[in-house]
């Protein structure tokens, strides 16, 4: 069977997953989860108990979850080397670098952001704590990437890798939450505005807004999620 990436939206981390997958160019299906809905219902207990996206149903029925981990998934499938580097090499290492520090510091930053804007009973105080707190963090981490990032046209080189698909998944949140304006880190807006050109980005995009675009041809259909449930569920 083909692989299955079950992904979230509004928004969703897991939007730049669907543009490596894109990018790999082997066959894969998709499973579309509204993470303030779908998501929050028990049953999604069943195929990741942390009820978060993304997911990952893997050829042989396995499910995976954590973006680190799908990644790894990616790049060990990835012979022609179209989103990765080769093992040991200077360019692995850096993207490898750069997956961590946009999955773990750059990524958790929001946290705060998210916290305040999803709270069931909202409490304006403890809101307006968490929104100057993320923002700080936010602007702090975006510094640093800011400072990580090269001459290259990419994170990584000539050409997008795994490292510019998990940002750019990630990146867009600094509009979602209004922190800043992208021009005040100008090396990462470029770099951002490039993979956002990509076709691959393109058509994630459109396929997390619900859209049926044209993509690469590796993307095989949407899978219900009742039925990813049912046939792969703990």
């Amino acid at each position: 069977m083909e692989p299955i990436l079950v992904y979230g939206f509004p928004a969703g981390s897991s939007m730049g997953l669907v543009a490596a997958l894109e990018w790999l160019g082997q066959p894969y299906r998709l499973c579309r989860v509204d993470m303030l809905g779908d998501m929050r219902d028990p049953s999604y207990a069943r195929i990741n108990a942390r009820h978060e996206t993304p997911a990952f149903i893997t050829e042989d029925g396995r499910t995976l979850t954590e973006t680190m981990a799908i990644a790894a998934w990616i790049e060990a499938r990835d012979a022609e080397r179209r989103v990765s580097f080769a093992p040991m090499s200077a360019e692995a290492d850096r993207m490898h670098q750069l997956m961590g520090f946009i999955n773990s510091g750059f990524t958790g930053a929001f946290s705060p952001l998210w916290a305040a804007l999803e709270m069931e009973t909202p409490d304006t105080t403890l809101q307006q704590a968490l929104r100057q707190w993320g923002r700080e963090r936010v602007i702090e981490r975006h510094d640093k990437l800011e400072a990580m990032i090269g001459d290259t046209p990419f994170l990584v080189g000539n050409r997008p890798s795994l490292a510019d698909g998990i940002l750019i998944g990630i990146a867009r949140w600094l509009d979602y939450h209004q922190v800043a304006e992208p021009k005040r880190w100008p090396k990462l807006e470029a770099v951002r505005r490039r993979i956002e050109a990509e076709p691959a980005v393109i058509f994630a995009t459109a396929i997390e807004n619900g859209d049926t675009p044209a993509g690469s041809g590796a993307m095989l259909g949407q899978v219900p999620l009742a039925e990813v449930i049912d046939r792969f569920g703990a």
